[in-house]
């Protein structure tokens, strides 16, 4: 049976999706439930059911019922959907699919043998979502342990960081060029008296020296072709005694992400960046690649926490 235009546009637009192509080639193997499957992939659980409820129209999975849960399994059948999907199948081979297919044993293993989730994932519960165990809701766990001070985060894209630390600050200044990502932050930070925002730039901060007790720099390095004057600038701002922490991508090869994401450098070693915050005069307390990211090109980010020395 031949395609028409609309047919044929329908069909590559449905395979055109990664996390489509992923849920198909899991449902191969297993038949999974939604909560599975969002546990497998680390997707949004409503990006999982829309998914298969396009893949079910598509007559390429079908469901069904097991207690109180569906499970999803791949549909056979012969139509040109099915042949296509075939074709594109033999030629797919990518680590985060190979990763997904370990996972997904894990699951039907665990299911199978009545573990509980934390003795299937014991040893690996960091790479594993569980309802409400987050790094953001442990981040404002531990906030509470802070006392900040008057505080400045340059760069400050749209005010999460100034978000999650306000409560803990007498006062947040934060820091952008972008007019629309400053009216973001806004918008944002509206209820929040002790925050102000600033339209500037990060190599000339319109702020006065030795003013502050903490100056966050998390990710701005990735948008200067001068490292060193930015660190200067955040390094004047501080008060004797005040720190200074980074937060940069390490050092990497991929071009790709470069542009895609407007950055102005490929990163930076954690041996360069110890150099710049001892050339501004600061004493540095840590200087490391602090984590890897678990998928394929695995960036990894550098922390840094440096101090003003005393007062002359």
């Amino acid at each position: 049976m031949s395609l028409s235009l609309e047919q044929s546009t329908a069909i590559c637009s449905l395979l055109a999706d990664a996390s489509r192509l992923r849920l198909l080639l899991l449902l191969e193997q297993h038949e999974l439930s939604v909560a599975e499957l969002t546990e497998v992939t680390g997707l949004a659980q409503s990006r999982v059911s829309t998914h298969l409820a396009r893949l079910k129209r598509a007559g390429l999975v079908q469901d069904k019922r097991s207690g109180n849960a569906a499970l999803y399994s791949a549909a056979a059948n012969d139509d040109e959907m099915a042949s296509l999907w075939a074709l594109l199948r033999e030629r797919l081979d990518d680590t985060q699919l190979r990763v997904d297919r370990e996972r997904a044993g894990q699951v039907v293993a665990r299911r199978k043998h009545g573990q509980t989730w934390a003795e299937s994932v014991a040893g690996r519960m960091d790479l594993h979502y569980s309802p409400g165990r987050t790094w953001e809701a442990t981040a404002r766990a531990l906030i509470g342990l802070l006392d900040l001070g008057d505080v400045v985060d340059v760069a400050c894209g749209d005010g999460v960081l100034a978000e999650l630390i306000a409560e803990r600050a007498r006062s947040v200044t934060g820091i952008d060029i972008s007019p629309t990502v400053t009216a973001a932050a806004r918008k944002r930070l509206s209820r929040l008296a002790n925050v102000e925002l600033r339209e500037g730039d990060m190599h000339r901060l319109p702020l006065p020296s030795a003013a502050y007790d903490h100056v966050f720099l998390m990710h701005a390095l990735s948008y200067t072709r001068e490292p060193q004057a930015v660190l200067r600038e955040a390094a004047r701002l501080l008060r004797p005694g005040g720190r200074l922490i980074v937060a940069a991508l390490a050092e990497h090869g991929h071009e790709e992400t470069m542009r895609a994401y407007d950055h102005l450098n490929l990163g930076i070693a954690p041996d360069r960046l110890r150099r710049l915050l001892t050339g501004c005069g600061l004493k540095v307390r840590q200087c490391r690649v602090s984590s890897r990211e678990m998928r394929p090109p695995y960036f990894e980010v550098i922390t840094a926490m440096a101090e003003a020395g005393p007062a002359n």
